[in-house]
């Protein structure tokens, strides 16, 4: 009897199967390839006008302060080096540019991922947010030349760290994965309708601690809120994760 039940036992241990864990999201943003990065300038006006020029002949283009504290211009996406480099030598033809150089996939955040770990590539994120700080918000339609509208700091942020955003914040709503409120990580997005009802106007990257960073409207400079306020709690829409 003690055999037939210890057979018994293991027989239905072995039937029994484990439940698989949960699967986790796929990153749902590709990565972006070669970018031509141009200028140092210790004015913000010289990156701008460089900008201007840029998206005047239709390239992608926008300006961003580096740990420097210098001003540089980050243009296209380009599928190979060789690519980028014809268009940059093009550009340094025609005196558009100076002296430029090469961001290759490997030089991301985002890249660097998969051996330094998710952790690390949200704190870069973050840490590239926060240069952005005190910088005055002006909407700039598709691009970003005189400021930061609030999907163009995100979009910005992203592709910084080597992650293709989308443009605006409807198109970056819908590209995320989505993420309770109470399981927001840093460098998540977080979205709100600020001009009622229930469509999406309104993005920030979520700090932690209930904190967001934010372009909160013409004239006012980029900086940090927070989620627990009357005015953002009672319109926010949800969280949305690219990792």
């Amino acid at each position: 009897m003690l055999l037939l039940l210890m057979l018994s036992g293991c027989g239905g241990q072995a039937r029994l199967r484990p439940e698989p864990p949960p699967a986790k999201p796929k990153p749902v943003l590709p990565a972006l390839r070669y970018t031509i990065q141009a200028g140092a300038f210790k004015k913000i006006d010289n990156a701008v006008r460089l900008t201007q020029r840029l998206l005047g002949q239709k390239l992608s283009a926008y300006h961003f302060i580096d740990d420097s504290g210098f001003y540089k211009v980050r243009i296209g996406n380009f599928p190979s080096r060789a690519e980028a480099v014809d268009r940059a030598e093009r550009l340094k033809a025609a005196r558009v540019v100076d002296e430029y150089f090469i961001i290759a996939p490997e030089d991301y955040a985002a890249t660097r991922r998969e051996t330094a770990g998710e952790a690390q590539l949200r704190a870069e994120i973050i840490r590239t947010a926060e240069r952005f700080i005190g910088v005055p918000y002006q909407w700039g339609g598709e691009s970003t030349v005189s400021g930061f509208d609030c999907s163009g700091l995100t979009m910005v942020v992203y592709q910084l760290n080597g992650l293709d955003l989308p443009r605006t914040s409807r198109e970056q709503w819908a590209a995320g994965n989505p993420v309770d409120e109470r399981n927001l990580s840093k460098g998540d997005l977080v979205f709100f309708a600020t001009r009622g009802g229930r469509n999406v106007s309104h993005v920030g990257i979520y700090l932690g601690d209930d904190r967001f960073l934010h372009a909160p409207r013409r004239g006012n400079a980029i900086q940090v809120a927070s989620l627990a306020g009357d005015y953002y709690r009672t319109r926010y829409l949800g969280g949305r994760s690219y990792f």
